[in-house]
């Protein structure tokens, strides 16, 4: 960790949405947000990434299909490969998908709609860097928004998920979008890339949020930064 506090980058694309969210949440939990450009190529020495929500590029060619390609993601996709850690939240978990930190895509809703309500999520892995604050099997309520939400992968994927214990989150209480196996959020090998559809950015503080069950994802990471 290069400071006290930690500092978490949040990276901004045209059309980011949630980045001023993240930012807010990264300072609710104890640590230091950074503001990070899209066409900067240095990551100005932060210790983890938030890539937010949102509709980068206006969502053309697909979701996250050309945010892959800004200047900041070679810096990012570099040391997500040598263990920093990266956090995808919904456009930022499609970017992640784009860029192949995280196996799989995400398609159009099933029923065709746009969803926005809050959303239970069971948490199926505990030892990422982004989840070390919940329990195995804990559930958790965080708000969820999008209309290319469904996760998508072919048989041999999901089953290697599955089997390397990978799925980190699930939807618990109806499917919303149409997501093979009920999948809300995966991992990389490492754990140290989680990419998820629900927004636990907008569940922080009881003010705005249905619940503080989101805090737990960046109180996770700051612990996994001290001790690193």
């Amino acid at each position: 960790m290069t400071g006290g506090l930690g500092r978490i980058g949040v990276v901004t694309f045209p059309g980011s949405l949630d980045d001023s969210d993240a930012r807010r949440a990264v300072r609710l939990a104890g640590g230091e947000p950074v503001e990070l450009w899209h066409r900067d190529a240095d990551l100005r020495q932060v210790d983890a990434v938030v890539l937010p929500g949102g509709f980068s590029y206006g969502d053309y060619l697909r979701c996250g299909a050309i945010a892959r390609f800004s200047p900041v993601m070679e810096p990012l996709l570099e040391q997500a490969r040598g263990g920093m850690p990266v956090l995808g939240i919904c456009n930022g978990f499609q970017v992640l998908c784009e860029s192949h930190l995280l196996p799989g895509a995400l398609t159009r809703n099933d029923h065709l709609h746009f969803v926005c309500r809050d959303q239970r999520l069971r948490v199926e892995r505990t030892d990422t860097a982004w989840t070390s604050d919940y329990g195995q099997g804990q559930e958790i309520t965080v708000p969820l928004k999008n209309g290319e939400g469904g996760y998508v992968a072919d048989e041999r994927t999901l089953d290697s998920l599955e089997a390397e214990g990978r799925v980190v989150f699930r939807y618990v209480g109806g499917n919303p979008n149409g997501s093979r196996r009920d999948i809300a959020g995966i991992s990389n090998e490492a754990g140290n890339v989680v990419g998820l559809m629900p927004h636990p950015e907008h569940a922080v503080e009881t003010l705005t949020g249905p619940t503080t069950d989101g805090l737990g994802f960046f109180t996770s990471v700051l612990k996994r930064l001290v001790t690193a």
